[in-house]
């Protein structure tokens, strides 16, 4: 029987942690068509990595603060004119860059780049499992006890505000706990798949989704079993883990849209 000081054993519980956390949020990614929002607040988490380690301080505080920036920066410009692909473009691999730049300015501290950019989920300790299962809990919690406000607000903004739900609180809302999932993803996908855990395993899950409480249901297990499936064949194969935990999601994505299509054509056949 594995213990939890089984480096194996930690990683598998981070990897359902994650799943946990970024699935559900994931299907509002989707649904809001925020895959590039996903993309800007996980390359800014590169930059508060560097501010980390440069002053001192826990990486998942330096992640999630910068992370926090970048969602309230781009929330505070989304809908004043600005044409937001390209705005989140320009935030997004400005970031990333000048967190690379930054990186390059510290002296007298190891860092594992690549460690920071596709994850590192073997090395996950103890103190690094307390805190992806708090954001997840944290997250979980959250989109539990604002659901139905969320689902009115992202498929019905007018509904919303008929309703009292006010849509810009709900974005906020949502934005919050994008960034807490970027904090804590990085340790085992890092911060250039973030965006893929919360949006592959979501796709996936739409064609064989008929409600929204659903499509989360199955994006959660589904995103449970490319981590649990990711990890032993990256151990066969001598692979990066974080990539190869992707791979598996993009191979149960395949799957799933190839099922839905032809389910169609049998359908009008």
């Amino acid at each position: 029987m594995m213990m939890l000081d089984d480096f194996m054993m930690r990683a598998a519980l981070a990897g359902l942690g994650v799943a946990l956390a970024a699935a559900p949020l994931g299907c509002f990614v989707v649904w809001r068509r925020m895959a590039y929002f996903g993309d800007a607040t996980a390359h800014a988490s590169i930059l508060g990595v560097a501010l980390a380690l440069g002053f001192g301080v826990s990486v998942f505080a330096g992640a999630l603060v910068v992370a926090l920036i970048m969602a309230a920066t781009v929330s505070t410009l989304s809908g004043r004119g600005y044409a937001m692909d390209t705005l989140l473009g320009v935030l997004a691999h400005s970031a990333l860059a000048f967190g690379l730049v930054a990186v390059s300015f510290l002296q007298g501290v190891r860092i594992d780049l690549m460690g920071y950019l596709f994850g590192d989920i073997l090395a996950v300790g103890k103190t690094d499992l307390a805190v992806i299962w708090g954001g997840a809990i944290i997250v979980v919690g959250l989109l539990v006890w604002r659901w139905q406000a969320l689902l009115t607000a992202t498929l019905n903004p007018d509904l919303a505000q008929a309703s009292g739900i006010d849509p810009r609180h709900e974005q906020l809302g949502l934005t919050l706990a994008l960034a807490l999932v970027v904090a804590v993803a990085i340790k085992v996908v890092g911060v250039l798949l973030i965006a893929a855990m919360l949006i592959v395993p979501a796709a996936a899950a739409r064609p064989m989704a008929h409600t929204p409480e659903r499509m989360a249901l199955i994006a959660t297990v589904l995103a449970a079993g490319a981590a649990m499936g990711g990890l032993p064949v990256s151990f066969a194969l001598d692979t990066p883990t974080g990539p190869t935990i992707v791979c598996i999601a993009a191979f149960i994505f395949a799957l799933t849209t190839g099922a839905a299509a032809i389910g169609r054509a049998s359908a009008r056949g």
